[in-house]
């Protein structure tokens, strides 16, 4: 295939060979010659650098660039043979060893001292020495030694940098270089889809260059502006999604439902226990403008855990039904569904009593849907719904189900809307005649650069301050293995809460019964042999019977039948338990003022924000809350840092930035969650702030211009092969 023939759509097989194209078609999903283009190094190594071999971890599959400094040979003991062991190190100070086994006096003459190479395998350790057994590896062509290298298998590291790639034990990183420099060298450079005045406004190198240079380096600063002109196109492509996305839905008709003076809503603010907050105030009067309008709503309200959204979004709530229409609240588990509707009933009285003697003279009425309603109540509730009597309406997955008609939906809430399918909020939307307005919750905080690139096509709102009387919570870490009397005693703490009054959590990152749900994280045996993480049914009896003898002790998590589940809270929340030994179900929603402690075990296998999450349900009265991080890992690992943080600050926003830091790009960006391959591999939503921003503000410059990229087809292809179906509703979903 001659060179004019080949584009990046070309596949691998007519370019690398067959064999080589199904071992990087089988072990990294790589089939085009685009796919290999966009298969970027994960980073680039110098000779005479080290790589810091003292932190690789031990069960990582490595490709380290070190200098051999000795070579042994001796004996094996099992077996016949002699074992050669070569030891290499990186400049720092660090060694490795290598382990060949069997007879190969050759490879000892090509390893010898001074030579430079990369060496790929699975990091081990061995009398506390850090090995690799029987490593791939390819040697540098040193040409100072005297020794001509083959160019075969140096070519593809002639320059001062050497990529090395995300690569598989059978695809090591120096073949990925090879093919790169085949296609490199056989494939026409590609057009350049970004308009002319944006790359020479934005000084971006062209996209043919961009992809030799990350491959290839002439030099650092090439380098460098090789990968800013590939993360400008990944920021710019998501930003011209969301920004035409955001463009279409404000063309949307939909029906306005302005404020009432005289109303439900006046009468809720009149009879509420409590001042608002100056910032439910300010966001509330946001959303009432909104609500108001002829286009549809789309506003994702974030707000620290226990900063009052649940008031503002009943309040929206209130405005719609005001106006005549219903409000429909979808809540992601039948515990925080049930707890919204008791907490709406009591906050309503009788405003939520229409029908009923002695109801409010503007009442409505407030229905439950789940899973869980046996048949006469649920026929009863959905005739309500279908009538429009319940002009609020509040359910689990359960609403989206065929048989449940609303009269006139004017407003969904989505509570933790991160646990929720764009298709099942679309489900909902369907529901209603005109498109509704939509009202999005969070209680994880979002960093800037997040909420523009992620929530980008909805307006935002945030609440930062706390309602008055909710009460500080201190944190501290329990340190079980270096300390067992520190959790002696977290046990004696808790019991002294009991006495005091109050009730405790103890949350267990486990169901138990060795079944797997979606409570169920991380998996319950890792590899580097650690016991399973502590489960709910297997804690509580061994609390019943030791630490918490005597206590009135429940048990909640998501594999408890319904009833039974709401059973447990209410028992908890009427007082009727001192603990409540629970899986992650507690981490949202749940709101019990009287308890004041919690004590969350394997701690570790917890991500940062959802230890924020937890530790919310605790200090929500007037008696400060108390959360005690329970951990077997030691000092100065990662795990034990990251919840040295989170004890460290109650800023949900400052961990949010160190939850953003310790994830991958990728998870943030739904590649895991799309399950395919995404080309978005560059672009750091904490490093690239700036260039989001600009990219954002290119974006909507263009679409304002040009809103279905009519003028600009190549630029449209782009964004599509860089946010596809599957991106592009991840996007929308958040």
């Amino acid at each position: 295939m001659t060179a004019e023939a080949s584009t990046l759509d070309t596949p691998l097989k007519k370019l690398v060979g067959e064999k080589t194209a199904k071992a990087l078609a089988g072990h990294l999903d790589l089939h085009t010659a685009g796919d290999l283009m966009y298969h970027f190094p994960r980073r680039y190594d110098e000779r005479g650098e080290h790589t810091d071999i003292r932190a690789l971890d031990v069960g990582e599959q490595v490709t380290v660039l070190a200098q051999v400094q000795r070579t042994a040979v001796r004996p094996m003991r099992q077996r016949r043979g002699n074992l050669l062991e070569v030891t290499v190190g990186d400049g720092s100070g660090g060694t490795l060893t290598l382990t060949f086994f069997g007879n190969q006096a050759w490879r000892e003459r090509e390893l010898r001292p001074g030579r430079w190479g990369l060496f790929a395998g699975k990091v081990t350790d061995f009398r506390g020495k850090r090995q690799l057994n029987g490593p791939e590896y390819v040697l540098l062509g040193d040409r100072t030694d005297g020794e001509a290298a083959a160019t075969e298998q140096i070519e593809e590291f002639a320059g001062a940098l050497i990529p090395v790639y995300p690569a598989a034990a059978a695809v090591p990183t120096w073949v990925i270089a090879r093919c790169v420099r085949v296609v490199l060298d056989t494939v026409a450079p590609p057009e350049d889809p970004l308009p002319a005045d944006v790359r020479a406004s934005r000084n971006l190198v062209g996209l043919g260059g961009a992809l030799r240079e990350i491959h290839r380096p002439s030099s650092r600063e090439e380098l460098y502006r090789a990968r800013r002109r590939l993360k400008w196109d990944e920021a710019f492509a998501v930003q011209l999604t969301l920004v035409r996305r955001k463009h279409q839905a404000a063309a949307s008709p939909a029906r306005a439902r302005p404020a009432r003076a005289g109303g439900l809503l006046d009468a809720f603010d009149a009879r509420l226990p409590y001042e608002l907050t100056g910032g439910q105030r300010d966001v509330g009067a946001e959303i009432a403008a909104d609500l108001a309008r002829r286009h549809p709503m789309h506003r994702l309200l974030q707000g620290e855990v226990g900063s009052g959204k649940t008031v503002v979004a009943l309040r929206a709530m209130l405005q719609v039904v005001d106006a005549g229409g219903q409000a429909a609240l979808l809540a992601p588990t039948e515990v925080l569904a049930a707890q919204h509707y008791r907490g709406m009933l009591d906050l309503l009285g009788p405003l939520a009593q229409a029908g009923e003697l002695g109801a409010a003279e503007h009442a409505t009425r407030v229905e439950l849907v789940t899973g869980s309603l046996g048949a006469a109540a649920r026929r009863r509730a959905l005739a309500e719904v279908a009538s429009g009597a319940a002009g609020i309406v509040l359910g689990t997955h359960a609403l989206l189900y065929e048989g449940v008609d609303f009269a006139d939906l004017g407003l969904v809430v989505v509570d933790e809307q991160h646990r929720f399918g764009v298709e099942q909020r679309d489900a909902l939307r369907a529901k209603a005649e005109q498109p509704p307005h939509v009202l999005v919750m969070t209680a994880t905080p979002i960093p800037r650069t997040v909420a523009m690139t992620v929530y980008g096509d909805l307006e935002i709102s945030t609440l930062s301050q706390l309602p008055r009387g909710r009460s500080p919570i201190a944190s501290h870490v329990v340190p079980a293995a270096e300390k067992p009397a520190f959790l002696d005693r977290a046990w004696r703490r808790l019991r002294e809460e009991v006495a005091n009054g109050h009730q405790a959590y103890v949350v267990c990152p486990r169901i138990g019964d060795s079944t797997t749900g979606a409570e169920e994280e991380p998996p319950a045996v890792d590899d580097t042999g650690r016991r399973p993480p502590l489960a709910v049914t297997e804690v509580a009896p061994l609390l019943a019977d030791g630490p918490l003898h005597g206590l009135r002790i429940g048990v909640l998590h998501g594999r408890l039948p319904a009833d039974e589940k709401d059973a447990v809270m209410r028992s908890f929340a009427n007082g009727e338990l001192d603990v409540l030994v629970a899986t992650t179900v507690v981490e949202v929603g749940v709101d019990v003022p009287n308890a004041t402690m919690m004590v969350v075990l394997d701690a570790d296998r917890f991500g940062v924000s959802q230890l924020h999450q937890l530790r919310g349900r605790v200090g929500r009265g007037s008696a400060p809350g108390l959360c005690l991080l329970v951990t077997e890992a030691t000092e100065g690992t990662s795990a034990r840092e990251r919840l040295d943080a989170v004890a460290s600050t109650t800023d949900g926003f400052k961990l949010a930035e160190l939850d953003l830091e310790q994830r991958r790009e990728g998870d943030v960006l739904g590649a895991a969650q799309s399950g395919r391959r995404s080309h978005l591999r560059l672009l750091s939503l904490l490093r690239d702030a700036d260039l989001i921003r600009d990219a954002r503000a290119e974006a909507i410059t263009l679409v304002e211009e040009d809103p279905d990229l009519t003028r600009q087809p190549a630029l449209a292809a782009s964004v599509a092969a860089l946010v596809d179906a599957d991106r592009a509703e991840y996007l929308e979903k958040g």
